[in-house]
């Protein structure tokens, strides 16, 4: 028991930092990095936009890495650690969604356009939904377990188009880095990567978080099993 406790020390510190790398990220949005000439103010939800993002889809590439772990070595870490992600990336993910469209009705007078990017990710939403749902369903653990690990290493192909989709296709989304220049002002960069490392924190904290809660999930099961007999 000592040891389950202090294992969940790092996640303390972690989630001060946290909380610490938020306040620090918001002085960095509204008092350093410059009011966007074109968009004004407004423009200031990209940070949190593109952060919830990137994390979203790191955490579906967790989600492909850890169904591909499992299946190598069935060990039931690699999948709480699966669904913990697919949470967390659902969750983020959405969140994104919401950010654009708060974002995309002052500057192009629409809460919502079928562009490339926004089609692209509502239907990664979805996939990862599915497969949210799949976890929940009656399957035994183990069966669970090995249709879910199958599923999350199919259901990252669509991330990668997420991310090339406003490349390939005409975009109403703008490049943010630019081989060519022309990208954000020297203090909007710092802000976004301030920003990126603070959401990287959070998003550490809850999958760590609701990994270890379904550890004890299945903990209990396995106890309530075995006073019942089964």
């Amino acid at each position: 028991m000592n040891g389950h406790k202090s294992g969940g020390g790092w996640i303390r510190l972690a989630a001060v930092a946290a909380g610490l790398a938020l306040a620090a990220a918001q002085w960095f949005i509204f008092s350093y990095a410059p009011v966007e000439a074109t968009m004004g103010v407004v423009q200031k939800i990209f940070y949190p936009h593109l952060g919830l993002a990137w994390w979203g889809m790191f955490s579906f590439f967790t989600v492909f890495v850890a169904g591909a772990l499992y299946l190598w070595k069935r060990d039931p870490r690699w999948d709480r650690l699966g669904g913990a992600a697919a949470e967390v990336g659902v969750l983020f993910a959405s969140l994104a969604l919401v950010c654009g469209s708060l974002w995309a009705r002052p500057i192009w007078n629409v809460w919502w356009t079928w562009d490339p990017r926004l089609t692209t990710t509502l239907i990664m939403c979805f996939i990862y939904a599915a497969y949210l749902v799949l976890r929940a369903s009656g399957l035994g653990r183990e069966r669970r377990a090995l249709v879910c690990a199958v599923v999350g290493v199919a259901a990252f192909l669509d991330v990668p188009l997420v991310f090339i989709s406003a490349r390939m296709w005409r975009s109403i989304h703008p490049a943010v880095f630019k081989r060519e220049g022309g990208g954000l002002e020297p203090e909007m960069l710092t802000a976004l990567f301030v920003t990126l490392a603070a959401f990287g924190l959070l998003w550490l904290c809850l999958v760590a978080l609701r990994a270890r809660q379904l550890a004890a999930e299945e903990r209990a099961g396995a106890l309530a099993a075995g006073r019942m007999g089964i």
